[in-house]
């Protein structure tokens, strides 16, 4: 129903990424991916607080009041706005997290700018806007 994981071992949050492009809300610490992907009752729900990150005890009690009265009254007495929270997941986090971002990121970073001058003549990396312009996109 809900993914969750501890901080902070959330790693890369691949699973979290992928989890979201097949509809299920977060419920996790705000650590990792989540961070930037969460929109609290919109793409999931956090737990805990941001404050004391190693509180555990404070993660938990969190989760079960998060369960117990927004999650699971919403997912059994509303299942549309549940649906919609699934919907908002695929098309908030689906749309940010995704290979071509990532790509792009990767070259921007690795190969940009400040890159190119110490490029070999005709090696030149072609950006990851360059490449959407010869697709058409």
């Amino acid at each position: 129903m809900a993914q969750y994981s501890l901080r902070p071992f959330e790693a890369s949050g691949t699973s979290g990424m992928q989890a979201a492009l097949n509809g299920v809300p977060r419920l996790s610490v705000r650590d990792g991916w989540w961070v930037e992907g969460h929109f609290e009752g919109v793409t999931g729900w956090s737990i805990g607080y941001d404050e004391d990150p190693e509180e555990h005890a404070v993660e938990l009690a969190s989760l079960y009041t998060k369960l117990e009265h927004t999650i699971l009254p919403m997912f059994y007495s509303e299942p549309q706005t549940y649906a919609q929270v699934m919907r908002s997941a695929i098309a908030v986090n689906g749309s940010f997290f995704n290979t071509q971002r990532m790509v792009s990121q990767y070259l921007l970073n690795a190969y940009g700018p400040e890159r190119e001058s110490t490029q070999p003549a005709g090696t030149e990396m072609e950006t990851a806007g360059s490449l959407s312009v010869k697709r058409g996109a």
